[in-house]
Formats: C-alpha cells, structure tokens, sequence
C-alpha cells in the first residue's frame, strides 16, 4: 500500500511539472526571455530560460505538502523551504539581469546558514569527526560547493533533468532500504518526478531551459537530501550517488585553476562538454551520463547492505572510466 501511495504522489507531481514548466514556457515567451547563443553555448537557437519557475513552485508546494501530512518530518523543514523560495527569488533576477559572483555567493550562504541552524543540534554530517561547529561551518561550505556545482553541470539539454531524477530517486530507495523517516523517500520521489515533468521540455533538442532559477534551489534541496542521509550515518551513499557531477566539476575547476583560469568566469570545459564538442549529441551524452548514475545507483544500494568501501572503490574507478570516455568520445556516424 506505501508503494502504491509512492507511486501516486510521483505521478501526481510529473504532472504537475509538466504542466508547470509548459505554463512557463508560454509566459517566457510572451515576455521574450530567451538564452541567446554565445561563444560557449551548447545551443544554437534562442531558446526560453526559466523552466524553473515551474518546477520549483510545484516542488515547494509538494513538500510543504509532504512536511505537513507525512509522519517524521524532519526539524527545519519550513525554514528549508523558505529557503529554497528565496534562492529562487535571488536566481530570477540573475536570470533576468545578471548579479555578481560575490551578491550570489553572499544570498546562498545565507540561505544555506539559516537551513543549517534549523538542523537539529545532534545531527553530525561528519559522525563526531569534527566538532559541533566545525561539523556545521564544514558542512555549509560543501552545500555551498554542491548548489554550485549543481549549477555549472547544466550545460547540455537533459543532463540535469536526469542527474535530478537520479539523485532523487536514488535517495528515496536507500531511504526505504535502511528504513529512514518516510519524509525523505517522499522528497526524493517527488524530486525525481518534478524532474521527469521538466524533461519532457528539456529533452534533446529543450524546448525550454531551467535556468538559474531552477538550478540553484534544485541543488539547494538536493543537497539537503543528501546532508540528511550522511547526517544518519550514511556518509558513503551521500557521496556515491552525486559521484559523477561531483567529479567531473571538481577535476575541471581544478584543471582551470591551475591553468591560470578565472574560474568564476562561464567555460564550456567540463568533460560532458568536451565530449559534445568532439562529436557526440546531447542525447548519447545524457544516456551515458543515466547509464552511469544507474551504476552509481546500484553501488549506493551495496554500501547501504553493509559494504561501504567496496561501494566507494567501485564508484571512483566506474566515475573515472566515465570521464577518460567522455574526454576521449568515439564520433558518432553522421
């Protein structure tokens, strides 16, 4: 019966999204928000940027659902929310105007400070390795790193679509396996169902983009998932699941970094973006990038039965595969 209650609240979600995100794309085009090609656009045609605004205010209304209405919610999920709505605000007009990294960086530390301070007192994401105050400034700044990185990624049609739907659902199972408050699966199903609403627009050749409006609350609430698993002593499936963006945006910026590089400045360096530049579609990379989170997928499950190292080894050796593939692509007949 819980399955199906599963299944009913992510159907009703896709829904919703679905038609969030063709709403949006109706008023975006109506007031003409376009992402204009550049130098180191992906795309080639202007295409309607703010998909978000659908799919965030679907979510925030389906959690606030989920926090109300499901047993266990967790401490600081209003707060969270709040949160997440203001990020949303803030991204807008960075979509629509443009702020500085220093005004974008100083509003999600904000929102990442009051989110933390909502945790309850005694959850240590680093298991009493650290001190309580060092455990939360440590935290906080691998949010910050997280919601970033999360945003840098979405540079091709459909990668965060599906990197979204596979970090959701990915939680949502380890969840139910370890036997977690029922909250956390509910957010993970319906964050993976909002998302599989916005692919339907966002699928090789978009139709819409998500914009910074979508991107950065999304990875501000899935970092929160993925806090909250690591808070309850499941630190490896926190890290194996995200393993591939974590990757392929840390070893960029570093390679840029060390190449003299301003790394605040957009690029198009990333490995999935070297790969569509060296002859692959949108489509067969975000089909490689969803056959690698099923993987990862598979190996967070293992780490939940009690092989935590074993799960990690084989999610660095299977991410690193990935990324000398992707750096390295085979061109695709015409």
């Amino acid at each position: 019966m819980e399955l199906l209650t599963y299944f009913l609240v992510g159907i009703v979600t896709l829904i919703a999204a679905w038609v969030g995100t063709g709403f949006a794309r109706y008023l975006l085009h109506r007031y003409a928000v376009f992402d204009r090609p550049n130098p180191r656009s992906s795309h080639t045609l202007p295409t309607p940027r703010g998909g978000g605004l659908g799919v965030i205010a679907v979510l925030l209304l389906v959690w606030g659902a989920i926090f109300c209405f499901v047993p266990s919610a967790p401490v600081g999920g209003w707060i969270l929310l709040a949160a997440a709505f203001f990020l949303a605000a803030v991204s807008w007009i960075d979509d629509l105007q443009g702020l500085s990294p220093t005004i974008r960086l100083f509003f999600q530390s904000i929102a990442v400070t009051a989110a933390l301070i909502a945790f309850p007192n005694d959850a240590m994401v680093f298991q009493g390795t650290f001190p309580p105050l060092l455990d939360r400034i440590a935290t906080g700044l691998l949010w910050l790193w997280f919601l970033n990185l999360f945003n840098f990624m979405d540079g091709i049609d459909g990668i965060t679509g599906v990197e979204t739907a596979a970090l959701g659902f990915g939680v949502a199972l380890i969840a139910l396996l370890v036997g977690l408050a029922p909250s956390l699966s509910y957010c993970g199903i319906t964050v993976a169902a909002a998302a599989l609403g916005f692919l339907v627009w966002n699928w090789p050749p978009a139709k819409i983009f998500l914009g910074d409006v979508g991107s950065i609350p999304l990875g501000f609430l899935l970092g929160w998932l993925l806090i909250f698993l690591a808070a309850n002593g499941h630190w490896v499936e926190s890290l194996v699941l995200p393993l591939y963006y974590l990757a392929d945006s840390t070893v960029t910026l570093v390679r840029r970094l060390f190449a003299g590089e301003q790394i605040w400045e957009a690029h198009a360096d990333h490995f999935y973006q070297l790969a569509t530049r060296r002859g692959l579609s949108h489509s067969s990379v975000v089909y490689v990038v969803l056959a690698t989170n099923l993987g990862l997928i598979g190996l967070a499950v293992l780490a939940s039965t009690g092989l935590p190292w074993l799960s990690l080894l084989f999610a660095i050796l299977l991410v690193g595969m990935v990324l000398v593939i992707l750096r390295n692509p085979f061109r695709e007949k015409a």
